[in-house]
């Protein structure tokens, strides 16, 4: 059962003439494994997104950290549904901003020196970023390869943004809120759905406005008015918006 208070809200957005549906990926519509490779949406989450996104006036987006490549062949959405990779700046129509990619590699070089020694410590390169992942590390390792990065990133004018057991370097300044603005000037929504569980989902949960809905998925502060649990939980909450909107239009 939805927080009642979450379900008065989706049932209020529900009625907007238009409106856009956004999702953080990881921890939000696909359960965290060990291997992010390996991630994939709960079949009732990609279920209700497709459907929503089929409704007239309902747009549909993923904003995820993800390289957007490796978030399309994850998510394996239809092209209906936007996708917007590398925390905003990757969008289906290119880059939000322009990229230095002398920085990129000198990041891409120093991080790896930096994993090198440690099991575990792992470098995900994007077309706009590079991600030092410490998730499978043992907490000496990782914490020991976090230290070191953030001493290293005071020599390089990169965006810095942390996340859960990972520090990200992007050589474009952008964020989640920004992509999530584009996303409604962009669609002409008058409210917007977001749902995340990361910290980098704070950006986004900060820049809604009034009746927007922004839910937090799982413990820890946020500046979301509404909270579940877990990605079955969202999967329950994008459902209960679909059979209101679905109502509302009929």
């Amino acid at each position: 059962m939805l927080p009642i208070e979450l379900q008065r809200a989706l049932d209020s957005a529900s009625r907007v003439p238009k409106i856009l549906v956004t999702c953080d990926f990881d921890g939000t519509l696909a359960p965290i494994v060990s291997n992010p490779a390996d991630a994939r949406m709960l079949p009732e989450a990609a279920a209700a997104l497709t459907a929503l996104a089929d409704l007239p006036d309902t747009e549909v987006a993923l904003v995820s950290g993800r390289a957007l490549d490796v978030l399309r062949t994850l998510s394996a959405v239809p092209p209906a549904i936007h996708l917007v990779g590398s925390h905003g700046a990757e969008f289906d129509t290119g880059f939000a901003h322009n990229v230095d990619e002398e920085l990129l590699g000198r990041i891409i070089a120093e991080l790896n020196e930096i994993a090198a020694d440690k099991p575990g410590v792992t470098v995900e390169t994007k077309p706009a970023s590079v991600a030092l992942h410490v998730r499978n590390a043992s907490p000496a390792d990782g914490e020991a390869a976090l230290e070191a990065a953030r001493r290293a990133s005071a020599a390089w004018d990169a965006h810095v943004t942390a996340g859960k057991a990972v520090l990200e370097f992007a050589v474009i300044s952008t964020d989640k809120g920004e992509a999530v603005d584009i996303l409604r000037d962009q669609t002409g929504s008058g409210a917007v759905v977001f749902l995340g569980d990361d910290v980098t989902d704070e950006k986004a949960f900060v820049r809604l406005r009034d009746g927007d809905v922004g839910v937090k998925v799982g413990p820890g502060e946020s500046a979301a008015r509404y909270r579940v649990e877990s990605p079955e939980d969202v999967a329950a909450a994008l459902a209960y918006l679909l059979d209101r909107r679905r109502t509302a239009g009929s």
